[in-house]
């Protein structure tokens, strides 16, 4: 049985990663999906993906960062389907420099992805989500949990989306919509194939965010997205899971 069965989600990151096999494993649960990303191609990929399945899904180009973005978004999800259960922010981006070579446009950047969009759609969706009995799932990280070498701007945009989960869910308990975040750890995706590290870098220290097991697959952190999205979990709100092959077990 699908669990998600005529469920409406909204899956920012929808292009690649996580993101992509979130809306993809939604949709294989019986959800209709808006996919939203900066990358249309992707997004295109995606959805190529989701209809030859026999899913639903439309697409939006979306810049989290920008707050006119979000509210398109959020409009064209309601004009498309008629209403919002599930809202997943996954979009995110990732870089590592020494904290005094942080720019500022780049902690900004950091800053707008990370946490500004989380809040923008948080805000927008959340009457909504109200309306519906719905629920977030926001995408934080091990960076939330742990302080991470040559990470500062990382570590506080995931720990801000992990709080702000926290502060929502109980906000929002007794009106019958669900916050939950994930904390990935190390996952194959192109964000972590592309991620470098400085030049110099102490490895002792980064050998410190090494998982005890092998990195997980997108599919697998999707899946804890479906659960905590599904009825399955209606028992569970405020949490940020983590799914990290032992990271952070110490």
């Amino acid at each position: 049985m699908q669990r998600l069965d005529k469920k409406i989600a909204l899956v920012t990151g929808a292009a690649s990663g996580i993101g992509q096999a979130t809306a993809i494993h939604l949709a294989s649960e019986g959800a209709r999906i808006m996919l939203a990303d900066i990358n249309e191609q992707g997004l295109q990929e995606t959805l190529a993906t989701i209809i030859e399945t026999g899913g639903e899904a439309h697409y939006q180009l979306c810049n989290v960062a920008k707050r006119e973005d979000c509210e398109k978004l959020i409009s064209a999800t309601l004009e498309q389907f008629g209403g919002l259960d599930i809202l997943c922010n996954i979009a995110g981006i990732a870089f590592s420099k020494h904290f005094a070579d942080v720019e500022q446009s780049a902690w900004q950047r950091m800053v707008d992805i990370n946490l500004n969009g989380v809040f923008n759609l948080c805000q927008l969706a959340m009457p909504h989500l109200l309306e519906r009995k719905g629920n977030i799932v926001n995408m934080s990280s091990t960076a939330a949990l742990d302080g991470q070498i040559y990470n500062a701007a990382y570590c506080a945009t995931k720990g801000a989306v992990l709080m702000l989960t926290k502060a929502l869910a109980i906000e929002f308990a007794t009106q019958g919509v669900r916050v939950n975040a994930i904390c990935p750890g190390l996952v194959q995706t192109p964000l972590v194939a592309n991620f470098s590290l400085p030049d110099d870098a102490d490895m002792m220290q980064v050998m410190k965010m090494a998982p005890i097991l092998d990195p997980s697959e997108p599919l697998e952190i999707a899946k804890a997205v479906a659960y905590l999205a599904s009825e399955d979990a209606r028992y569970i709100t405020g949490i940020g899971l983590p799914i990290d092959g032992g990271q952070t077990i110490g």
